[in-house]
């Protein structure tokens, strides 16, 4: 009589085996524009992978919730805005330059921590890790457009000898590193692929003909820039006053906002969690929300932006923008961004009537709002770059 089987467990292979433990990944970045495109792209990586942050300006609020902020930070009068005459100047003046050491040592001791190092901005970050020893990097080129000055010899240089893979965002840039050997490219544009979308339902808040949203900024001149909107929006014949959106950015205070343009401030009527209430006086009301951009701008007309990455998204998105400019303002940034935007930013000096005319006018006219829109959608490009650069950090292509 055959001996019964007794049962066994069967015992996985894989079991007997350590599982990998994750890829690290190192995010630098360098303004909150540039920390919310870097915080999308973390949310896209596979699971394996654990990603920290080091935004190198700021508090980098755009990380909450989303990975671990590490580093030391500087805080400086422009928060790396160098739209500004002399911000360069200022920012050294009150000791910017004691900041740059602590980072470039942080870097030093941490960089072989990590698989692969990320950096999203300027060319900056990638001084910073040339010089730290990081190489092989991810480049990701937010600032470069192609349409104004390309990359001169110094810094095709510095990418050569610090990235292993380089994201324009025009084949323009992309074709001339590509004759050096570096890999570079362009699959889209990333900002868009970088939207913020969250708990808000601006439609349900529309009452009027046409809307707009409001886009101050996130830097020291957030408060002014407001102020200035509202004026603008304040001198608008009832009957063509749009329902009007504020994109709140994480530094910026609502009640900053609400002094600096005379409205009341009203504590949030919902429980969504982009919702920042309302600010308001007898005639215009205005709807706050924080980090739900591509939600207002889903239900909106055009912008009125002083903001930086929120404008380019804003007109890739087809929504025209009208931006104010005033003698503080870097000439020769200026002339680079109207080189890419074209007609479809428009600009105006900073006061309250002249912004009003052109509100007036795009609010009033929609083929000419549409002409504008077209115009901004092909110069900004659509998107696309996030699987491409998730996929190349992750070392699937």
């Amino acid at each position: 009589m055959p001996t019964p089987m007794l049962p066994t467990r069967r015992m996985s292979v894989t079991a007997l085996v350590d599982p990998a433990p994750p890829r690290r990944i190192l995010f630098v970045s360098n303004g909150h524009g540039e920390d919310s495109i870097a915080a999308a792209i973390v949310s896209h990586l596979p699971k394996n992978f654990r990603a920290e942050a080091y935004p190198t300006l700021g508090a980098g609020g755009a990380y909450s919730g989303i990975c671990p902020v590490v580093g030391p930070r500087a805080l400086l009068p422009s928060e790396g805005w160098r739209n500004v005459k002399g911000s360069l100047g200022r920012d050294i003046g009150s000791g910017g330059l004691s900041t740059v050491w602590p980072g470039l040592q942080f870097m030093r001791r941490v960089h072989k921590l990590y698989d692969r190092v990320v950096v999203v901005g300027d060319l900056v970050g990638v001084a910073g890790c040339l010089i730290s020893g990081a190489r092989n990097i991810t480049y990701l080129d937010v600032y470069k457009t192609g349409f104004g000055r390309p990359y001169s010899a110094v810094e095709r240089w510095l990418i050569k000898h610090t990235a292993k893979a380089v994201f324009c965002r025009s084949d323009r840039l992309a074709a001339p590193l590509r004759e050096l050997g570096i890999d570079a490219r362009c699959a889209g544009n990333v900002m868009m692929d970088a939207i913020p979308l969250g708990e808000y339902d601006a439609q349900s808040r529309r009452s009027r003909g046409k809307a707009i949203t409001l886009l101050p900024g996130s830097r020291h001149l957030v408060s002014e820039s407001f102020g200035l909107q509202i004026e603008a929006l304040r001198k608008l014949d009832p009957e063509i006053l749009p329902d009007i959106f504020l994109a709140v950015a994480s530094p910026v205070s609502p009640m900053l906002l609400a002094e600096a343009a005379g409205l009341r401030l009203t504590g949030p009527m919902t429980g969504e969690a982009g919702d920042l209430g309302t600010l308001s006086d007898d005639t215009i009301t205005v709807h706050m929300a924080r980090g739900t951009i591509g939600n207002l701008l889903d239900a909106s007309d055009l912008v009125l932006s002083q903001a930086g990455t929120a404008t380019i998204q804003s007109l890739g998105l087809g929504k025209p923008a009208i931006t104010f400019i005033n003698p503080r303002d870097r000439g020769s940034r200026v002339r680079d961004e109207n080189a890419l935007f074209g007609e479809a930013r428009v600009v105006v000096e900073p006061d309250p009537s002249r912004i009003a005319t052109v509100l007036k006018k795009l609010l009033t006219d929609d083929p000419e709002r549409a002409r504008l829109s077209a115009i901004g959608r092909e110069r900004i490009g659509g998107p696309g770059a996030m699987a491409a650069i998730v996929a190349s950090i992750a070392g699937e292509d």
